[in-house]
């Protein structure tokens, strides 16, 4: 089998990497990839824009199976588009995109089917967006409506941080800006619960807690991740159930009652407090860097889950995790998440001899001539899985002490909380 990844992240990477693994693979082409898939895959240099000219190269190399990792190619259409032409691809379409494509889409759906999340107002402007700030209770959280590659919330603490985060939206920080999300702040801690679907049915797919800030304790700008662990130590048999009976599937009844079929991976971003779980954001994919933590536990044969879902029939595999813990330390360019310089030379990747249960996930990089540069803020993704969190942990330091690359920096407190 022939199969393609659209994408160029962690996450990509970590796809890429787990299906090499599998022997009904016969060649993977990723696009258009990084330094790291380079290794293991074709990397093909194309728009990803230009939906006409992916169908040609798929059609021309004959590739069986297409996996869509990032979400704007989802908003867009990727997944109705090649459908249409008889590709068979992985993800949710257009219309059910909309879960992460417009926040505001989410919240009506919410507020129509009990979905338990913060309460919520919507502004068509920064007047009014200013106005309603004035009588909030702070801190209060300011989202953009639309894709904003996971930084579009701000937590303001006053009035003065409000207004900056509604000026910021409207002036096209995140694209254009049509409307704006002002929600109540939640106090509880945040968790990844990951499912996948084909469309009848749906399975748990792993749980994750992510660390966005781009300080130590959790604290500065947010950012796409520094760094996540897995499973999430908040997880447990009653909390899940809630999840599940709360959200998933409320969620999944009112996309059916609009007539849309969900397939593909959803990611539900959750506030819990006090074991209840307040739905924050969908992702129609999986989280990054929560996927590169999630799919080494994975004992399963992936491309076989992924095959189920776009023929229905995700009811008759069964997906096996390994018991250990995993985490991921990202390794980000100097400067991220503001201005951060690019095209820095990585050296010393050849130090790093991976042993069995470790990774190295590439995301911001490039090879050119046989050496690897950074081209994103977040450039290279280290992790290890192992029975306690401890261990781990100490398997990715040294690692990235190997590297000792100066171009980068990262959080050395990801997993403080379930770390001694």
């Amino acid at each position: 089998m022939k199969v393609g990844i659209i994408g160029s992240g962690g996450r990509e990477h970590a796809i890429c990497s787990i299906l090499f693994n599998s022997n009904k693979i016969d060649k993977i082409y990723c696009f258009p990839g990084n330094a790291g898939t380079s290794e293991i895959a074709e990397n093909v240099e194309i728009d990803l824009e230009n939906f006409q000219n992916i169908k040609k190269f798929i059609l021309k190399n004959k590739i069986d199976f297409i996996i869509v990792g990032p979400e704007k190619p989802l908003v867009d259409g990727i997944v109705d588009f090649l459908e249409k032409n008889e590709i068979k691809v992985f993800g949710p379409n257009k219309l059910a995109s909309q879960l992460e494509g417009s926040k505001i889409f989410t919240k009506k759906l919410c507020e129509k089917y009990n979905i338990p999340t913060a309460k919520f107002g919507i502004f068509i402007n920064i007047e009014s967006a200013k106005k309603f700030t004035e009588n909030s209770n702070f801190p209060i959280v300011v989202k953009a409506d639309n894709l904003a590659s996971g930084k579009g919330v701000y937590i303001c603490k006053d009035k003065k941080e409000a207004f900056i985060a509604i000026e910021e939206i409207f002036n096209g920080k995140f694209g254009k800006a049509n409307n704006i999300l002002i929600e109540e702040f939640l106090h509880g801690e945040e968790m990844s619960y990951f499912t996948i679907h084909d469309g009848k049915n749906f399975k748990n797919f792993g749980t994750a807690q992510d660390h966005k800030r781009v300080l130590e304790g959790d604290l500065g700008k947010n950012t796409g991740g520094m760094g996540a662990y897995s499973p999430s130590r908040l997880i447990n048999e009653k909390l899940e159930k809630k999840i599940i009976n709360n959200i998933i599937k409320p969620t999944i009844k009112g996309l059916s009652d609009l007539g849309i079929n969900y397939k593909g991976f959803l990611y539900t971003g959750l506030m819990i407090v006090n074991n209840e779980p307040y739905l924050i954001e969908f992702n129609v994919r999986m989280g990054d860097p929560e996927c590169q933590t999630i799919l080494p536990r994975l004992k399963s044969d992936l491309i076989d889950i992924l095959v189920s879902c776009c023929d229905e029939k995700l009811n008759k595999i069964n997906i096996d995790w390994s018991d250990q813990k995993s985490l991921c330390i990202v390794l980000c360019a100097k400067g991220y998440p503001d201005v951060f310089q690019k095209n820095v030379e990585i050296k010393n990747l050849e130090q790093i001899n991976l042993k069995k249960n470790e990774f190295l996930f590439h995301a911001g990089t490039l090879k050119r001539d046989k050496k690897i540069f950074s081209i994103g803020g977040r450039v290279l993704n280290f992790i290890a899985i192992s029975e306690n969190f401890y261990d781990a942990k100490v398997k990715i330091t040294k690692n990235l002490e190997k590297l000792n690359w100066p171009g980068g920096f990262y959080r050395k407190d990801i997993g403080y909380k379930v770390i001694d």
